[in-house]
């Protein structure tokens, strides 16, 4: 058996190592023989050579062989000796017998035990190689197709472009012909006029009054007549204030419902009162023009103080502007200056002189062309510098103000100087989904193309490309999926990451990924653009990469603190906007506040106190934004301000930098923003409300000073700005789960996460818990490595939890309704629209969707209930139900169902299996598992943490033993959102490596068991 081993192992060796020798095999026999498990021989080994899964499966075989016949020998012998023992000896022979006898049975079983583990470690190590070679595959036959039929694709394309024009056609034909003979109508009536005039000239010219007979002068006197009529018919209505119908014009909307004209009509006996009025208005006698009495009101009107509260506020130093005066203006304010007794005065006349100045900017914008406007940015002017220092150097910081076009501008200067050639693309990332869309659909109709075409935007399960992009605008979670498909980033020339002062999660990882990316692609280019001053500290990151400075064009922003402080900011909020309508010029007002019900409280304040006023104050309009409002209200804020108005904005961070509102001259800054964190001990993320720092203040100030000249009115005081405030916002990846992020990571073959090269590395506790939930998910091993089931669940851009999810869905059959589920928990919670003063019918209406086990079958029957209605909007009107979310979870749910190819997943469906729907969610989110404690409170299973049901819950009022909740969000209280029924003994059986028998089981009713005591003397003993 020695020499035959020897030779098998002889052989093994040349295979794996490409090397025999006689030494080292009988080297190998001894170490397996002498270490107690196979994993210290692999580790012995690790030392002397590389050790693969080649390697691992001949040492799995090698063990085996040496330790398997052994172990049956010894289990043998020792078996006979303790059946003899045990007819010796009764009770005590039993016990030795069982201590003797089972202990090597124990030893082999373990051994074993972990032998299986080892070889389902490879084998699944293999599959995953196996699943990734696929995907690889999969992904160079569609190139490939792409590449190879492209001339077929675009015929077909063009064919199918032909019949949908040719049904646009005939579908707008029969309209055509309307619009066409209107146009004729109304030409034929202009033409007819002018016709009839002149054959009344010429009549009257050819032939004297006296020549005509009777019947002809009848004729001419008819013909004299309906000319007047026709020209005086379009003054009928103005005389006679009655409506006559008119041609509709082609361009405007025709209205077809029937309007009132006098709300007066609906009343008894209006008809009679009407004549009368009509007869007294040609006896009554007026002077002067109609409108005297608006023009006094808005001349001689004068707004007096009415406030009883007033915030006192100091003025500090400007936030200076970045345009440059000319020197005749200088020269003007020189000469104010001088002549002026006091300051205060000069103040005035120089916030009035530099109000003017944007008029004229204003009034020249709307007359500018797109090339016009393109010219006009602060960037055209270092056009050719920039594409000289991006020519020179491989990466490079750019440093711009918001608003400067570095995003819409510098990737058009590339494309246009060549960087698009032999296919490659520009891509540029952007940290939000709307500045991505809003951006892309901007550059295309800048450069006259269709979007989607030469430039595309790639969102979150929206693709908006195609295979002439060109320009890609994408969010940066969108690039990091990218790496998954092409780590090399091969089909990009340039990579822009734009916005990088934000430090979103995603950015702070693609910033370690492409510093790796250019060490071996000397040829791709990378710009980092930002918007604030921390340009040194990315351009330490990349080695010292040169930073290129864009001038901006903000006006100078005064800045005035309070004080005091103030003890609440919504209130005081309230009180400057009304302060700054009394008492300022014209100009629009934004106001920073946290979430929606800040918004909504400030919203009742502003109201109720501007119908107290009345007419003692101009209109106000007030005008919120936020996350939850529907997309109509939305647009609301856009909209131009009425002549002789004003409009405020009350609007969560979001206007801070993603969104732009032309004309707002002043800035209400209460200091405060909500944010995400994320406690790795409690593994709790909490929305919590912190105050702002100093950057941020300071970007919030600048958007006074877009537009013009203005003021930010700073609801703390100076000296909590200057110390109080932290300098720049703390970075995303320090206070957030990075589960999703760790799961990439490692998809991308990064194992040593600790050592990757961030830009601020996260806390090593929110590292170590993402790794423990992806092992706890079946994505890790117990090695660290991942898994197949992990690979799968890397292609899924969801959470890893309903990754898990999705996948479990497949053994549970029911893929279809947990797609469902899992699109609409994606939309974040914005699925309910409850107006205040609706609150009751909206209460109502959400009631009829509950169903008994929980919020996520409750989700569910929303969507089925409206996929029943044909995705009405009418229908979401009437059920109070935001009919863009659900949209938007009906986009979601469509890639989602494409995706279940690409993980080998197949569709299946059972919509009346609660059960197994229940069962899937329990196996993604068994980490979020609570129960009904004694105490009449819900606790987590694991770390006993006090929740609470979320009020909006369907389960508020049952209280159910087991639940699992979707996320655990801290505003108030602590509270499960999104809750589902579930029965504690499907833990051990969707989780049994995470949860124990006796964590399930119900101990309520469990007794104390009797077991006799000791008594005193003997514990002294003791």
């Amino acid at each position: 058996m020695g020499d035959q081993l020897k030779v098998w192992v002889g052989q093994q060796l040349h295979e794996v190592l490409g090397m025999s020798n006689s030494t080292v095999a009988e080297y190998l026999i001894k170490l397996t023989q002498q270490l107690p498990t196979k994993t210290r021989v692999l580790d012995e080994l690790r030392e002397e050579v590389p050790v693969d899964a080649k390697m691992e499966l001949f040492v799995d075989q090698l063990w085996q062989r040496i330790r398997g016949e052994n172990e049956e020998r010894e289990g043998s012998s020792r078996s006979k000796k303790s059946s003899t023992k045990v007819v010796k000896k009764r009770k005590k022979g039993e016990d030795s017998s069982e201590s003797e006898g089972e202990g090597p049975k124990l030893l082999a079983r373990g051994t074993a035990d972990s032998d299986n583990v080892e070889t389902q470690r490879i084998r699944d190590l293999q599959e995953r190689d196996e699943y990734s070679e696929r995907l690889r595959q999969r992904d160079d036959e569609r190139t490939r197709n792409v590449a190879e039929k492209g001339d077929q694709k675009a015929f077909e394309e063009a064919a199918k472009r032909l019949v949908l024009e040719k049904e646009d056609r005939e579908k707008v034909l029969p309209r055509l012909r309307v619009e066409s003979r209107r146009k004729y109508l109304v030409k034929r009536k202009d033409d007819k006029l002018k016709e009839l005039e002149a054959d009344i000239k010429d009549d009257e010219y050819l032939f004297e009054e006296d020549d005509l007979t009777e019947r002809e002068r009848k004729d001419r006197e008819y013909k004299r007549s309906v000319l007047k009529l026709a020209k005086e018919y379009d003054q009928v209505r103005d005389a006679e204030n009655e409506q006559r119908y008119v041609m509709p014009d082609e361009k405007a909307s025709v209205d077809d419902r029937y309007v009132e004209v006098d709300e007066r009509e609906k009343k008894r006996g209006y008809e009679q009162k009407k004549w009368e009025e009509d007869q007294m208005r040609g006896t009554s006698l007026s002077f002067g023009a109609r409108d005297k009495a608006r023009r006094y009101q808005e001349t001689e009107k004068k707004y007096n103080l009415v406030l009883e509260d007033e915030i006192e506020f100091i003025k500090s130093l400007p936030l200076a502007g970045t345009r440059k005066k000319t020197k005749k203006k200088k020269k003007k304010e020189q000469k104010k200056v001088e002549d002026l007794e006091t300051s205060s005065s000069s103040e005035e006349e120089e916030e009035e002189e530099e109000q003017e100045e944007p008029k004229e900017s204003e009034f020249k914008k709307k007359k500018m062309t797109i090339q016009e406007v393109r010219r006009s940015l602060p960037v055209y002017p270092f056009r050719h510098s920039l594409l000289a220092a991006i020519e020179e150097h491989q990466v490079l910081i750019v440093e711009g103000e918001t608003g400067s076009g570095k995003t819409t501008q510098i990737p058009q200067y590339l494309m246009e100087h060549g960087y698009c050639q032999d296919g490659q693309k520009i891509g540029c990332t952007q940290p939000r989904r709307v500045a991505a869309m809003s951006v892309a659909a901007r550059v295309a109709e800048e450069m006259g193309k269709k979007l989607g075409n030469e430039v595309g935007y790639s969102i979150r399960f929206e693709d908006c490309t195609s295979e002439r992009t060109k320009v890609k605008y994408m969010t940066d979670g969108m690039l990091l999926r990218e790496f998954l498909v092409d780590p090399s980033l091969a089909g990009y020339s340039v990579m822009m990451i734009d916005e990088a002062h934000e430090r979103t999660l995603h950015t702070d990882i693609l910033f370690g990924l492409l510093k790796d990316i250019i060490r071996f692609r000397p040829e791709l280019k990378l710009l980092v653009s930002s918007a604030t001053l921390d340009s040194a500290k990315f351009s330490d990151f990349f080695d010292e990469a040169p930073i290129f400075r864009i001038p901006g064009r903000r006006y100078p922003v005064h800045i005035y603190y309070t004080r005091s402080p103030e003890a609440n900011y919504i209130d005081a909020a309230a009180v400057t906007v009304l302060q700054i309508h009394i008492t300022q010029h014209l100009g629009d007002v934004l106001v920073f506040l946290t979430g929606q019900e800040e918004i909504e409280a400030c919203q009742e304040i502003l109201t109720e106190r501007i119908k107290g006023l009345g007419s003692k104050i101009r209109e106000l309009l007030i005008l919120p934004i936020y996350a939850n409002l529907p997309s109509d209200m939305q647009a609301k804020i856009f909209e131009p301000t009425p002549p002789g108005a004003r409009k405020v904005i009350l609007a969560t961070n979001i206007a801070e930098t993603s969104l732009t509102i032309d004309g707002i001259s002043y800035v209400i800054d209460p200091g405060y923003a909500k944010q995400n964190y994320f406690n790795a001990r409690s593994g709790m993320e909490s929305l919590v409300v912190n105050p702002i720092s100093r950057a941020s203040a300071n970007q919030r100030a600048g958007r006074a000073g877009r537009v013009g000249p203005g003021k930010c009115f700073r609801l703390y005081t100076q000296w909590a700005f200057e110390n109080e405030m932290e300098e720049n916002t703390i970075p995303e990846i320090q206070r957030v789960n990075l589960g999703n992020v760790v799961l990439q990571l490692k998809s991308l073959g990064i194992h040593d996460l600790i050592n990757f090269d961030y830009l601020d590395p996260p806390p090593a506790e929110t590292l170590i818990l993402a790794l423990e939930q992806l092992y706890a998910l079946k994505a890790l091993n117990h090695k660290g490595e991942l898994t197949s089931t992990g690979r799968k669940m890397a292609e899924i851009p969801v959470d890893p939890m309903m990754a898990r999810m999705i996948l479990a869905a497949d053994q549970h059959k029911v893929v279809e309704e947990i797609l469902t589920v899992a699109a609409m928990l994606s939309v974040n919670g914005a699925i309910f629209y409850r107006p205040k003063d609706k609150a009751i019918h909206a209460d109502a209406a959400r009631k009829n969707f509950f169903h008994p086990d929980g919020d996520h079958l409750t989700l569910m029957n929303v969507y089925n209930e409206w996929a029943g209605a044909e995705y009405s909007p009418q229908w979401c009107y009437e059920v109070f139900i935001q009919h863009r979310s659900m949209k938007r979870a009906r986009d979601i749910r469509d890639q989602l169902v494409g995706l279940m190819e690409r993980v080998e997943v197949q569709l299946s469906t059972n919509p009346g299996d609660s059960v197994a729907i229940r069962k899937a969610i329990t196996t993604g989110y068994f980490y979020h598992v609570a129960r009904f404690s004694k105490g009449g409170m819900y606790k987590t299973a694991k770390k006993s943490q006090t929740v609470m049901m979320h009020p909006q819950s369907c389960l508020t009022e049952d209280l159910p033993r087991w639940v699992v909740y979707h996320e655990l969000v801290l505003t108030t209280k602590e509270y499960m959102r999104n809750v589902c029924v579930i029965d504690g003994k499907w833990l051990l059986e969707v989780a049994p490596h995470y949860y124990k028998d006796n964590e399930v089981h119900d101990t309520t009713n469990k007794k104390m068991p009797k077991v006799k005591g000791k008594a005193k003397e003997e514990l002294r003993v003791e």
